[in-house]
């Protein structure tokens, strides 16, 4: 039986938040990550497409909305992480920014792999148990 869509509607969005409450740090970041790289993907797959550059900018912005608040965080000189990992990412956030630019002034949609990938797998790195990642 499948009810009021309304209700429903309002049943998932109950839920979406109650899931995004309960979500840790680490987790929320993975899935914002994932998103990134998944809206990035899309574009790929659609190059050409009506709508590829409108849908285009908007990834490119989500993603560089993420990368620089992630530059925010790891530039705070109390942050927590060990100064060489965060180096590293900020180093990564440098070549993400550059790659958005690039792609601008040059669009390619292979261009947009070395920024799924590095979204990516920084979301697999943040999904592992810190005892693993280690």
């Amino acid at each position: 039986m499948q009810g009021n869509p309304a209700y429903n509607k309002m049943g998932i969005n109950s839920y979406q938040n109650i899931q995004k409450e309960s979500m840790s740090g680490r987790e929320t970041e993975a899935r914002v990550l994932s998103t990134a790289a998944l809206k990035l993907r899309k574009c790929q797959e659609n190059w050409g497409s009506k709508t590829h550059r409108t849908e285009l900018e908007k990834a490119f912005e989500y993603n560089h909305q993420i990368w620089s608040i992630f530059q925010a965080e790891l530039t705070k000189p109390d942050h927590p992480m060990d100064q060489e990992l965060r180096q590293n990412i900020l180093n990564l956030s440098v070549f993400v920014e550059g790659r958005i630019y690039d792609t601008r002034a040059y669009p390619d949609p292979e261009k947009l792999t070395a920024i799924i990938n590095i979204n990516n797998g920084l979301a697999a790195g943040l999904r592992a148990s810190p005892a693993t990642a280690q």
